[in-house]
């Protein structure tokens, strides 16, 4: 199937202009395209965002019975596509759909000048969908003919962020390893990483999949029954149903990056002064000062080629389901055990304060 990388992620909301409007005063993007009434797409609204690698589509239903606004309804904003780069979409597809994947879009030529733009897509997990993209000529025409292209203002600084690193995926109970092995058979992914994570008197499970370029990846949760009901359980019944978690951005400089995410408006999640307290005893010390680490909440762990620093920001929006991460990697192809049990926590401690 060839797949590269993450060519885009689109989400569907309930207002395209106020998340872009968030995204790039907060995050630092910058609106590149727009489709609409006025390119032949007259029930709804894109908006094109880019900022280094990422590249972010969302979409508004300008019609009631419209399918983008059936998915806001059910699920609030959210990630509705995530769309993997392929070098033959048409085949791509084929071979998803004879592996039994559920289809949502049959192959489209999108076509301008010597531009050339093919998308196919099926459904992945829940209501999230996978769109293959095969592109011809200059990239930065994203759907020729269908979404028109304009100048983006001048960026004033350097891009923060520059690709997206992974996605965090919420499963209900029992799904997790069906899910698993769907990636597996449908896209040729292979397992990486699993982990069994406990706080307290609840539980989650997690495993790791990845595509072979190593450039797609998407860490699966569900709870465990039996146990107090945990910030998992939450997402599925606020969110209804599986659905992206978060979404994690690169940086190569998460000390510097948080601070100037923050002083444009993003917020952060804590992390208490006793996991710095005990985090050389843990794991020696670390490749950033634990100062830095300190000042700025960030999470270091560590796997077998190296270390791993992240942060999560508070869930925007209302239903306090999506949120992102911000992440930097010192060789680490993985994860380690002790910052997703950091994020359960700490986003357990975000929902009993909001």
């Amino acid at each position: 199937m060839n797949i590269g990388a993450v060519d885009h992620v689109e989400f569907y909301v309930g207002d395209a202009q106020q998340a872009a409007f968030y995204l790039c005063t907060a995050f630092g993007f910058r609106v590149c395209g727009q489709a609409g009434p006025e390119t032949g797409q007259p029930d709804q609204r894109s908006l094109l965002l880019r900022q280094g690698g990422i590249t972010l589509v969302l979409t508004s239903a300008l019609t009631p019975k419209h399918p983008v606004a059936e998915y806001v309804a059910r699920h609030g904003d959210g990630v509705a596509n995530i769309a993997f780069e392929v070098s033959d979409a048409a085949g791509a597809f084929a071979t998803a759909v004879d592996r039994k994947a559920i289809v949502v879009e049959e192959p489209v030529t999108h076509q301008q000048g010597g531009n050339e733009v093919v998308t196919a897509s099926v459904l992945g997990f829940g209501d999230v969908a996978h769109r293959f993209v095969q592109r011809t000529g200059d990239r930065a025409d994203f759907l020729p003919g269908t979404m028109e292209v304009t100048e983006p203002e001048p960026a004033p600084d350097q891009p923060l962020l520059s690709t997206v690193d992974h996605a965090a995926i919420c499963v209900p109970a029992g799904q997790l390893r069906p899910t698993v092995e769907f990636y597996e058979r449908v896209f040729g992914f292979r397992q990486i990483f699993e982990e069994f994570i406990e706080v307290g008197e609840q539980a989650m499970d997690s495993k790791v999949v990845q595509s072979p370029s190593g450039h797609v990846t998407f860490t699966l949760i569900e709870p465990v029954t039996g146990r107090r009901p945990g910030q998992i359980d939450t997402f599925l019944a606020s969110h209804g149903g599986a659905g992206v978690q978060h979404l994690a951005l690169l940086t190569n400089d998460i000390v510097a990056t948080v601070p100037a995410l923050e002083a444009r408006g993003v917020k952060f999640l804590n992390t208490p002064d006793a996991y710095y307290d005990e985090l050389t005893a843990r794991l020696g010390e670390p490749e950033l000062r634990v100062a830095d680490l300190r000042r700025t909440n960030v999470l270091v762990d560590q796997d077998h080629w190296g270390q791993v620093f992240q942060l999560f920001t508070q869930s925007p929006h209302v239903r306090k389901t999506f949120f992102w991460e911000v992440i930097d990697r010192h060789g680490a192809r993985t994860f380690g055990s002790g910052n997703i049990k950091a994020l359960y926590e700490a986003v357990a401690r975000d929902e009993t304060t909001a």
